[in-house]
């Protein structure tokens, strides 16, 4: 295999035996997060400081090993353009051990099963189905700034609030997915953020890639699969208690539990006597599970970066504060408001630019593929390193790594110059089907944290960006609130 890319062009760090550079890759990240950086939008060699070191080296297209697998980085924008437009199904999703008792669903299911589940789920992220979820973004929302509120009673008042960001989203998610509060979600909440540390501590780790370490009994992996087993649990119940109500005539499709069920059902309904039609309640519970994987993980770590870099930019902050008192006033937000703030869009694309949650997309080859010039084996893991492109200045010019809003000032096509070189949702088909969900929640907790407060950087701040899953602050984000 290593031949094989050598004599097409193709070099990296040598492979070792069985860890490949995974020793390398896990030695390089924990130097990096010993100690914070200084703050700057300078990130690359401190989030992903192997890959950094690579391109460097090798340049953009190089070849690193996850285990006895070959991962090949690949930055062109065209080349990305044709892998996740995928029109001949030469790639698909990479199946880490961890996805049986992680995230399935939507986001790891090909083929027929995707087209099905992709059919079901649709409806309940319509546009007029995300109005309806408009009150439960409020309430969350205010709960939060009601809290802070009263610790800024007088004055200023310093607070990391990285712990509230990520009780928020996951707030707005229990409430839109389940239409319960918080309080009642809680539970999934905390099981889901510890399986993924324990995940992310697994990923790095040398021992992941020895064949069948993931059935061994440690205590590691038997935590995994308990937190496994109690979230299917508390899952299924929520399903159970929703089917009898539906049994007994009480629908409610003012939440994405309810407006997948119901979707599903028709789905059965029409498919007659076709078994393979509609999803099975184990189904439905993984994609429960991804809801509140996905909803949750991501919209935090934009949110936070979004405060965090509006603190260090506070000529953008009292821009962005004028436009929502110049459009909102302040009155709670509604779904046009949010579609008029252009400067706060423009905020949360460049954010989305220099700190996107993901890191990288990941696809695989199932068979000899073309790739470019390139001509992949199948088993070859392909890696779209959504946050190298967006920090390569042969896309955004010289300044790369400063915080300029302006350049999405003529939306995201003018930005990219039409080409795949910005991504945070992934491209093509399989575009995050929560995108406009996650950008409604952004824009109305960043309009209302605005219209409520200005705040800056505390002296206690570190900045030290790093990926659990997500990108998110490795020492919280201290800032200081002044209440407005």
């Amino acid at each position: 295999m290593e031949k094989c890319l050598r004599d097409q062009g193709i070099t990296g760090p040598p492979y070792q035996l069985l860890y490949g550079n995974t020793k390398e890759i896990l030695m390089s990240m924990k130097k990096e997060q010993a100690k914070p950086m200084e703050i700057s939008h300078h990130t690359l060699s401190r989030i992903l400081p192997f890959d950094h070191q690579a391109v460097e080296d090798y340049g953009k297209s190089f070849v690193s090993w996850y285990g006895p697998t070959p991962r090949v980085n690949i930055m062109d924008p065209e080349v990305i353009r044709d892998i996740l437009s995928d029109k001949f199904g030469h790639f698909g999703k990479v199946q880490n051990p961890f996805a049986k008792v992680t995230m399935q669903g939507l986001f790891t299911y090909e083929g027929e099963k995707w087209v099905k589940h992709r059919r079901i789920i649709n409806p309940a992220f319509h546009q007029e189905k995300l109005k309806m979820m408009l009150p439960a973004f409020t309430t969350s929302c205010m709960e939060v700034i009601n809290k802070w509120q009263k610790l800024v009673s007088e004055g200023s008042f310093e607070l990391d609030v990285w712990s509230d960001i990520q009780n928020l989203s996951a707030d707005v998610i229990s409430r839109t997915a389940f239409g319960s509060s918080y309080e009642e979600g809680r539970r999934i909440f905390q099981l889901q953020t510890e399986q993924a540390k324990l995940i992310m501590q697994l990923a790095i780790s040398i021992y992941t890639y020895i064949p069948g370490f993931w059935f061994l009994p440690t205590k590691t992996n038997k935590r995994i699969k308990e937190i496994y087993r109690e979230v299917r649990t508390l899952l299924r119940e929520i399903i159970k208690k929703r089917e009898r109500g539906m049994r007994f005539g009480k629908t409610n499709n003012a939440d994405l539990l309810g407006i997948l069920m119901e979707s599903n059902l028709k789905e059965i309904e029409n498919g007659g006597s076709d078994k393979n039609v509609g999803m099975s309640i184990d189904e439905v519970i993984e994609e429960c599970k991804l809801f509140y994987f996905a909803g949750q993980e991501t919209t935090s770590s934009l949110l936070v970066w979004t405060m965090i870099v509006l603190s260090m930019h506070p000529e953008w902050q009292q821009k962005a504060r004028e436009e929502v008192m110049q459009v909102i006033g302040k009155r709670t937000p509604d779904f046009e408001d949010l579609n008029q703030l252009k400067i706060v869009t423009m905020i949360i694309y460049e954010v989305l630019r220099l700190y996107p949650p993901v890191a990288a997309v990941i696809r695989a080859t199932h068979k000899k593929t073309n790739v470019g010039k390139v001509a992949l084996p199948p088993g070859v893991q392909i890696s779209l390193p959504i946050l190298f492109v967006n920090h390569d200045s042969t896309f955004w010019g010289e300044d790369v790594e400063h915080f300029n809003p302006e350049r999405f000032s003529g939306g995201i096509s003018k930005a990219t110059k039409n080409q795949v070189s910005f991504f945070p949702f992934g491209w093509g088909p399989r575009i995050c089907i929560g995108q406009t969900f996650s950008m409604i929640e952004a824009k109305m907790a960043v309009a209302m944290i605005l219209q409520n407060f200005s705040f800056k950087l505390s002296a206690t701040y570190q900045h030290a960006p790093y990926t659990i899953i997500t990108l998110q602050p490795q020492h919280g984000a201290q800032l200081i609130l002044r209440k407005l």
